[in-house]
């Protein structure tokens, strides 16, 4: 990529910025829009389940073939087609005519967004080059998530009260399209030194292995053990098989040698848990809000702000922070606020109180806030700028399992405390929730505290040595291959 000068950077950062937006607001405004859907379309559940989680595992399981061929094939060129692709799949899902059309069109979205998140991440990476300039940079992105996240809820609560759920997809297409033109026009095309070569082998196994795990905790509520067991068994399968081909390939879709380095490997645990966190934490307060308090959607969006507003203010800082301190100040501020905030829902039933609720949403919002910057600079720091995609493809594949096992393993605990009877009512669907939510709420506290302890763990000396020993290793591989074929 060529040197850019500080105005055509900064322009590059908005432009990627942009296709984060859509991505992220997509998630939180749906999320306000689940009781709305759930009551036209008859959705139970696990219906609402999927209608969030086809869309981060479909994209989940494509991020890091995305990340490979836009350093294959240039990232510009995979970028716009994912702006494409993904505004398509929300004027699709716009039009769906029921539940299993709308699942359907998500994955159409989630195949769109797949190339864009992690193939902006690595236009980010090889535009800013300084590392306390791209720390900056990291730290915008990340406020663009809380940006989204303020804006959600009440663009979603604004729009579903107004319009109805389908228009929330609407906000898509005009920012997709602006996006498509300005990277057309701005954006300067961008490939790996060497192109890696597809994996389809190891592809087809981290599908089978995201969507067979997906499914059996998800049914598990509502069949029986030999309904899910299969699919149990061929995540294990799959995981095994991954675990024994990966290696063997000179250009593996997972390179596993990247989790040599602590640092990254905590990245990638610290992403699965602070996105576990919030997904299950954005299913239970919308179902628990609208569902249980009676609150419209637009009032449900303004009780969310509390938890929104601090994401947003917190970002940019944490990025500062991780730019000038390094990442375990923001991990350790992120992983205590949200075991905090985890621990005030499952000892203290904060919900059935405005102050214990509000305390709650400040406290995850600030740990939030915090989590995604040093994520993001850890994961992509270490790595040789030529395996910037990949590995950005692997942190933003993190994030996203995390979201879909958060709402899956979540949802399938409130299934499971909630009885089909409980729906009958109003009063009794209500009574039920908080009790049947609360081993939710510890799980969310144990996801803090992995982020916590993992902050500690993988951000001092010992850990850095091996992220200087993964990187100089993974570079003299490189090198090595390179002067093998040009003998």
């Amino acid at each position: 990529m060529p040197e850019l000068s500080h105005g055509r950077r900064m322009l590059v950062l908005a432009i990627c910025c942009m296709s984060l937006l859509i991505v992220s607001l997509d998630n939180t405004v749906l999320n306000v829009a689940l009781p709305s859907l759930q009551r036209e379309l008859d959705a139970s559940t696990s219906g609402l389940q999927w209608t969030v989680d086809a869309y981060t595992l479909v994209l989940a399981s494509l991020l890091m073939l995305a990340g490979s061929t836009a350093d294959r094939i240039g990232r510009r060129r995979v970028f716009m087609s994912g702006l494409v692709v993904f505004t398509l799949g929300s004027l699709l899902c716009s039009l769906a005519p029921d539940l299993n059309w709308l699942v359907v069109f998500r994955m159409v979205q989630a195949v769109g967004g797949s190339m864009l998140n992690p193939v902006a991440m690595s236009i980010i990476t090889n535009t800013f080059t300084d590392p306390r300039e791209r720390a900056r940079a990291i730290g915008v992105w990340g406020a663009v998530v809380g940006l989204s996240m303020a804006a959600g809820p009440l663009v979603g609560g604004l729009l579903v009260d107004s319009v109805g759920w389908r228009s929330i997809f609407w906000v898509n297409l005009p920012v997709g399209l602006a996006a498509l033109l300005l990277t057309w026009r701005f954006v300067p095309e961008s490939r790996a030194p060497r192109a890696r070569r597809p994996d389809p082998v190891g592809q087809v196994l981290v599908i089978a292995l995201f969507g067979s795990l997906t499914y059996a905790i998800i049914e598990a509520p509502h069949g029986s053990w030999r309904s899910t067991a299969p699919f149990a068994a061929l995540a294990l399968i799959s995981l095994l098989a991954l675990l024994r081909y990966e290696p063997r390939r000179p250009e593996p879709l997972i390179d596993l040698r990247f989790f040599r380095s602590a640092p990254f490997s905590g990245a990638t645990v610290i992403a699965v848990s602070a996105f576990a966190a919030l997904g299950g934490f954005l299913f239970l307060s919308t179902l628990y809000l609208q569902n249980v308090r009676g609150l419209s959607a637009m009032e449900a969006g303004l009780w969310m702000l509390p938890m929104a507003v601090p994401t947003f203010l917190c970002a940019p800082l944490s990025g500062r922070l991780v730019g000038s301190r390094g990442p375990r100040l923001p991990l350790l501020i992120a992983g205590g606020a949200m075991t905090v905030s985890g621990l005030l829902f499952a000892l203290f039933e904060a919900e059935t109180s405005n102050a214990t609720l509000l305390l709650g949403y400040v406290l995850f919002g600030v740990g939030f806030g915090f989590v995604n910057a040093p994520i993001t600079n850890t994961a992509v720091s270490g790595m040789p700028l030529s395996q910037a995609g990949v590995a950005s493809a692997v942190a933003s594949t993190s994030r996203q399992l995390g979201q879909t096992l958060g709402v899956a393993v979540l949802g399938a605990v409130l299934a499971a405390g909630v009885s089909a009877s409980s729906y009958a009512s109003y009063a009794s669907y209500a009574d039920t929730f908080v009790s049947a939510s609360r081993p939710g709420w510890w799980i969310l506290a144990v996801c803090g505290a992995v982020v916590l302890t993992l902050g500690v763990v993988t951000t001092g000396v010992w850990a850095r040595g091996t992220a200087e020993r993964a990187a100089r290793r993974l570079e003299g591989e490189r090198l090595s291959r390179r002067a093998g074929v040009d003998a």
